[in-house]
C-alpha cells in the first residue's frame, strides 16, 4: 500500500515527465489516458485523489513542446468533453443514489466530504458548481450533492458549462504558454506543488473559519 501511495505521489508531482512518457508509448492514444483520468476525478465520488489541475497543466506544457502529437485545440475540446460527462454522471448518481448513500457511511465515499460540500453549497448555492471547479475533492463531490438535493438540471448545466470552460481552458492555457518557460520546466515539481496548494487554499480556509466558530460558539 505504501509503495502504491509513493508511486502515486511521484505521478503528481512528475506527471509532466510522465505525459511525455506516455507521448513517446502511446502517441496520440495519450488523449484517451487524459480523458479517462479527467472524466474519473470528475464523475466518481470514489475517485477524488486523481490529479485535475496539475494535468491540465502538465498537458498543456506538454503540447506546446515542439514535435509533440498532442494539439491544444483537441486537447481543450476533449477536456471539456471529459469534465462535462464527468459531471453528469455525478449528478446522475446523486439523483438516483444521493439518499441512499447520506443514509450510509461507505468506506470509499466519505461522509465528511459530502457535508463539507453541503455546507459550501449552503453558503455559496448554485454557484458552487463554478467554483468547486478550482477545489480538488469538493469539485468530485459538487454535482453528486447538486443531484441529491434535486437541483434542476437546465440551472446545473448553466453552471457545469460555464465551470467547465473556466477550468479547462484557464489550466490548459497556462500550461501552454507558462509551462515551456525555463524556470518553470526546471522547477517544475515546485510548479505543481504550488498550484495543488494553491487550489486547496480556500478549503483549508473554509475548515479554519468553521473550526472558530465553533469554538466561539462554546466559549
Amino acid at each position: 500500500m505504501i509503495d502504491i501511495i509513493r508511486e502515486f505521489i511521484d505521478i503528481v508531482l512528475h506527471i509532466d515527465v510522465h505525459i511525455q512518457q506516455w507521448v513517446t508509448d502511446y502517441r496520440t492514444w495519450t488523449y484517451l489516458i487524459l480523458f479517462i483520468i479527467i472524466f474519473m476525478e470528475t464523475g466518481l465520488v470514489v475517485t477524488p485523489f486523481l490529479p485535475g489541475d496539475s494535468l491540465l497543466f502538465a498537458a498543456g506544457a506538454v503540447a506546446a513542446m515542439p514535435n509533440e502529437p498532442l494539439h491544444l485545440p483537441y486537447l481543450i475540446l476533449l477536456m471539456l468533453i471529459a469534465a462535462f460527462g464527468g459531471d453528469n454522471t455525478n449528478y446522475l448518481f446523486g439523483r438516483k443514489l444521493g439518499k441512499t448513500v447520506y443514509e450510509k457511511n461507505y468506506r470509499f465515499i466519505r461522509r465528511e466530504y459530502l457535508d463539507k460540500t453541503h455546507a459550501f453549497y449552503e453558503k455559496h448555492g448554485g454557484k458552487t458548481l463554478i467554483i468547486a471547479r478550482f477545489m480538488p475533492i469538493i469539485r468530485t463531490f459538487a454535482p453528486f450533492v447538486a443531484g441529491v438535493g434535486t437541483m434542476r438540471y437546465p440551472r446545473f448545466l448553466s453552471f457545469s458549462i460555464t465551470g467547465n470552460v473556466l477550468w479547462v481552458f484557464s489550466f490548459s492555457l497556462a500550461g501552454y504558454f507558462f509551462g515551456s518557460i525555463p524556470y518553470v520546466k526546471e522547477n517544475f515539481s515546485l510548479v505543481i506543488v504550488t498550484i495543488i496548494l494553491v487550489s486547496l487554499l480556500p478549503m483549508v480556509i473554509a475548515v479554519i473559519k468553521n473550526q472558530l466558530g465553533k469554538r466561539r460558539k462554546n466559549s
